[in-house]
């Protein structure tokens, strides 16, 4: 994994990548999330609207959804997370580019900051469940986000076995 605090390219315009550390310590390694001295930290002086995490549980697929407003900043601290995400912004560079990506441990522990506009969807990989955390600029509102079946095919993908 690259180092800590460097923004890695994802392929499409301001969808961010950042390495976290992962501490070793007696009994379990400690895992760091949010830094002031982090590039994804900045947005989250006035303090986040809410965090929350979810469970992904093996062989099921949570897609697809968009946030018209609403920024979103990923971590997976625990399991191995696919994701893939689609840009279909009106005007955007990047209209049309799919991402695939892993989140998670041990070899993919990072944040991963998701603009507004964007679809994304993600499943377990392995046997093992995903624990997801997810910290929203603003507090959950469901008039802001919209839905599509995970078969849908106005996005270019097919969800296979993870």
């Amino acid at each position: 994994m690259p180092r800590q605090n460097a923004i890695q390219n994802t392929g499409i315009d301001g969808l961010l990548l950042q390495p976290l550390a992962v501490i070793p310590a007696e009994g379990g390694p400690v895992l760091h999330m949010f830094r002031p001295d982090s590039p994804l930290f900045a947005n989250f002086c006035g303090g986040p609207g809410e965090v929350y995490f979810s469970e992904v549980h093996p062989g099921h697929v949570k897609a697809w959804k968009l946030h018209t407003r609403q920024q979103q900043t990923f971590a997976v601290p625990s399991g191995l997370l696919k994701i893939v995400l689609y840009d279909q912004r009106p005007g955007s560079p990047t209209r049309g580019v799919l991402c695939e990506l892993f989140l998670g441990r041990p070899d993919h522990y990072a944040l991963l900051r998701i603009p507004p506009g964007i679809w994304y969807g993600f499943a377990a990989h392995g046997n093992s469940p995903a624990l997801i955390c997810n910290c929203a600029d603003i507090a959950h509102d469901p008039t802001e986000s919209r839905r599509l079946p995970a078969d849908d095919p106005a996005i270019p993908y097919r969800w296979g076995k993870s």
